[in-house]
C-alpha cells in the first residue's frame, strides 16, 4: 500500500528528514519553512522532561516547550493544523513512552491517526516491549524503528521485526547534537542495515552542514537533521521561520547535487 512515508525517499537523492520541537517557538510557520526549504519528511518532537536520548540543544527546547504549556494535546493539535496545510508531506512523532502511552498506547495511536500523523519514533520502548506500540500499527502508523552502532547482528532481526516506514540509523553512541560518526563508519553501517532490510535507511545524529549532508546522503536513503534547526529556532525566536528555510534550502541543494555524483 502506498502511504506518505513510503512515497517519500527519491531514487534519485537522499530524502532529507528533519526535527523540530513542538511548542518551542513558532512551529506552525517553522514547520511551513521545512516544507518550503525542501524537507521530505518531518518529526515533530514532543516535549518531556526527560529526554534522555537528546543532547543540550533539544533539552533546552522541551523545557522552553514544557515552560510555554504545550502539552499533547497541543501537540496532536499543531500535527492536524500541519496536516491541512500539508496534506501530502508525511509527519512523524518523535518522543518517549511517557507521552504516547497514555492515557493509553491505543487511545493516543487513535488520535494521532486522526490527526494525519503517519508515524512515530518512540526512544525508549525497545523492540522486547514491541506489544506496547501494537496498537498504531492498527491505526495506519509506520513504527519507526532505531538502529545504533551496538546493533549486532543478533539483535538487528528484533530490531527490525514489525519496523515500517523507514529505518533510523542513530550513527553515534550518544545523545544527538554534540558528535558525528566518522564517514567510514556510516558506510559500513548502512551496507549491513541494507542487507537486512528494504526499509529506507535514514541516517541521523551530529548531521550540520550541507558537506555533511551530501556526503552521507551518497550512501543512505536519508539523512536526519535536528538539533542544528532546534537551535536556529532558539537563537531567532519568532524570526526563526526565515533562518530554518533558508538553512534547509542548502541541505537539499546539497542532497540533490550529492546523489547526482554517484549515478
Amino acid at each position: 500500500m502506498m502511504t506518505r512515508l513510503s512515497t517519500a525517499f527519491p531514487a534519485d537523492r537522499a530524502a532529507l528528514v528533519t526535527f523540530v520541537t513542538a511548542g518551542d517557538g513558532p512551529t506552525a510557520e517553522v514547520l511551513d519553512a521545512l516544507v518550503s526549504g525542501g524537507a521530505d519528511v518531518i518529526e515533530l518532537g514532543m516535549p518531556f522532561t526527560d529526554p534522555m536520548a537528546d543532547g543540550p540543544a533539544i533539552q533546552a527546547a522541551n523545557l522552553r516547550s514544557l515552560a510555554a504549556g504545550t502539552r499533547t494535546a497541543d501537540v496532536l493539535a499543531i500535527a492536524a493544523a500541519f496536516r491541512r496545510r500539508h496534506p501530502n508531506v508525511p509527519l512523524v512523532l518523535m518522543g518517549y513512552a511517557n507521552t504516547m502511552t497514555r492515557p493509553t498506547p491505543a487511545e493516543f495511536a487513535a488520535k494521532a491517526g486522526q490527526a494525519g500523523v503517519d508515524g512515530i519514533i518512540c526512544v525508549d520502548i525497545p523492540p522486547e516491549e514491541a506489544d506496547t506500540l501494537a496498537p498504531f500499527g492498527e491505526h495506519g502508523l509506520s513504527v519507526i524503528r532505531l538502529a545504533t552502532p551496538t546493533t549486532d547482528k543478533a539483535r538487528l532481526p528484533a530490531v527490525l521485526e514489525g519496523a515500517s516506514g523507514f529505518l533510523y540509523y542513530v550513527s553515534v553512541a550518544g545523545i544527538t547534537g554534540l558528535q558525528q560518526a566518522a564517514q567510514s563508519s556510516i558506510e559500513d553501517a548502512v551496507a549491513h542495515l541494507k542487507a537486512a532490510t528494504d526499509l529506507p535507511v535514514a541516517v541521523g545524529f551530529g548531521v550540520r552542514t550541507p558537506e555533511q549532508a551530501a556526503a552521507i546522503g551518497r550512501v543512505a536513503d536519508g539523512v536526519v537533521v535536528g538539533s542544528a534547526i532546534v537551535e536556529l529556532v532558539g537563537r531567532h525566536g519568532t524570526d526563526a521561520p526565515a533562518a530554518v528555510r533558508a538553512y534547509i534550502q542548502s541541505l537539499s541543494a546539497a542532497l540533490a547535487v550529492a546523489r547526482k555524483e554517484v549515478r
